[in-house]
């Protein structure tokens, strides 16, 4: 199967699954602790995983998946092709609010993006990429931000970097910028990056598939997407993520290595 017909499949699955979310979202979402009080996953994630899963091994066997509801496989390389899901990005959006969260996937080949997916169902935006053809919103391509510097420009974070003390360099981050930007969704925080309306998202201890679609957005729009010790992204282990645009991913580099 071609590259184009790959993305033409995934997209028709995540239609599907925004139906599934609209239609199923206010019945009983049987809500789960995971490891705290804001960390909750409910039926919708794993029947969301599992019905993505299942596709895929029907129309791609042999391919590795790695999922955040453990409906995957257990990946020690990123050797072929891997897939990355994320059923629900922003669960707790999700229940509490019920928006902004986002559906994603990211299909990687030994370690190179090639194929990204953020569905932000509230707003029905489909933000994909292919490799080498920028992103695109509901198939409309999206123009190149500005690259801005840190100090002209308002930044997203994750709120356990700003409230809490681990990593006390990030406050000066936002005290440099114009001003902190939070939503609480990976995905829908990497797409204010990507359509300039903030010049850099930083947070801590994000799981790979977390990371894997706004990582090829990066990748394609001209931007930078590192750790914070500017050390290429891992997609099998946890990483703390600088996106941004190259004038800001050094201001906010310079500031972390202090």
């Amino acid at each position: 199967m071609s590259i184009a017909e790959r993305d033409t499949l995934i997209k028709k699955w995540l239609s599907e699954i925004k139906d599934y979310i609209i239609d199923q979202k206010d019945s009983n979402l049987d809500v789960e602790q995971k490891t705290a009080d804001n960390d909750l996953v409910t039926r919708m994630d794993k029947s969301i995983e599992e019905q993505l899963v299942n596709k895929i091994r029907e129309a791609f066997p042999g391919e590795k998946i790695v999922g955040e509801e453990g409906f995957g496989d257990e990946v020690n390389s990123l050797d072929g092709t891997v897939w990355f899901i994320d059923p629900i990005d922003g669960t707790l959006n999700f229940v509490m609010q019920q928006e902004n969260f986002a559906v994603m996937i990211g299909v990687y080949v030994d370690g190179i993006g090639q194929l990204g997916y953020i569905y932000d169902i509230t707003h029905d935006k489909l933000y994909s990429s292919t490799k080498g053809d920028g992103v695109r919103c509901n198939g409309q391509p999206i123009a190149k931000p500005a690259d801005l510097s840190l100090s002209k420009g308002l930044i997203a974070s994750s709120s356990a970097l700003m409230c809490k003390d681990k990593y006390p360099a990030v406050r000066t981050v936002g005290a440099e910028s114009l001003g902190v930007r939070m939503l609480g969704s990976a995905g829908l925080e990497s797409i204010e990056v990507a359509k300039g309306n903030v010049s850099a998202y930083i947070a801590s201890n994000l799981k790979p598939w977390d990371i894997a679609p706004g990582l090829l957005f990066m990748e394609e729009l001209g931007m930078i997407g590192t750790q914070f010790n500017s050390k290429p992204i891992d997609l099998l282990n946890n990483n703390n993520i600088v996106f941004a645009t190259k004038n800001a991913h050094k201001d906010i580099i310079d500031i972390l290595g202090e």
